[in-house]
């Protein structure tokens, strides 16, 4: 699969931005990245992607603590 296709794909999407939130990203995918038409799904999984990650903590966390 072509890396275009890829990130057309919610799953390319969620791949790419979760490489990127974890400092993992290959240059050749940031590079395919930047290259797409529109940045809304990057955008729109990227901040689902981070409230998700805020509330694992805080439920580790309250997990923890109990």
């Amino acid at each position: 699969m072509s890396d275009s296709k890829q990130n057309n794909s919610l799953w390319g999407v969620f791949k790419s931005v979760a490489a990127s939130v974890f400092g993992v990203q290959s240059h050749q995918n940031y590079e395919s990245d930047f290259q797409q038409k529109s940045f809304v799904p990057f955008l729109l999984v990227g901040i689902v992607f981070v409230i998700a990650l805020i509330l694992g903590l805080v439920a580790v966390v309250n997990i923890a603590l109990n």
